[in-house]
């Protein structure tokens, strides 16, 4: 366990002895992360930030119910990642094509190094790749970003999504599939945008 796990946990451990303190430091911590994770599956910044905070309000309204020995992150995108499931099966939106309106990305997903050039392609590209998410299955779109952009293995998907690794693998198949019928139509979008496994074996 490294250092930085080890205090996380601290953290845990003390907020479930009813330290309010340490739960937001948890908050402090993994506030950024929930709401990339929020706001991938959502694909607005202010609705991604409003349940951002629901997940830690839930997430500490259940304290009771988090196993010390789960890695709190994990344990907490899981609240965030079901929550944002059943906002888009309530609202049932229909999402505007990219070449109508692209969705703008958050900031911090972009760097601010890069040039203008850079910047353009790094918008383009994640306004195309939020776009085509926006299209996909509440169900899909969770396992497409809890692999591709939190570089979770198969049995964390599945911890976090409450089913089995073979469901996942299953998923994440037809999310490949359904993203490359959405690409090839256009081969500017395809070229623009790559998704690249993250521990494949895992």
């Amino acid at each position: 366990m490294s250092e930085e796990t080890s205090i996380v946990q601290e953290w845990a451990q003390a907020a479930l002895a009813g330290d309010q303190s340490a739960f937001g430091q948890l908050v402090e911590t993994y506030q950024h992360a929930a709401f990339n994770l929020c706001y991938r599956m959502l694909g607005d910044p202010a609705e991604a930030e409003d349940a951002a905070q629901e997940a830690f309000l839930r997430a500490y309204a259940n304290l009771s119910r988090y196993d010390p020995q789960r890695p709190f992150k994990t344990w907490l995108l899981s609240i965030a990642s079901n929550h944002c499931i059943d906002r888009l099966r309530k609202r049932r939106l229909t999402w505007l094509s990219i070449e109508e309106e692209g969705l703008p990305p958050h900031p911090s997903l972009v760097s601010s190094e890069a040039g203008p050039e850079d910047s353009y392609l790094d918008n383009e590209r994640s306004a195309a790749i939020q776009a085509m998410l926006a299209q996909m299955p509440p169900d899909y779109r969770a396992v497409v970003v809890l692999r591709y952009w939190y570089d979770m293995s198969y049995t964390e998907i599945a911890e976090v999504m409450h089913t089995t690794e073979s469901a996942i693998k299953s998923r994440l198949f037809r999310a490949r599939q359904t993203l490359a019928n959405m690409m090839e139509p256009n081969s500017d979008s395809a070229a623009a945008v790559t998704f690249t496994p993250a521990m494949e074996g895992s």
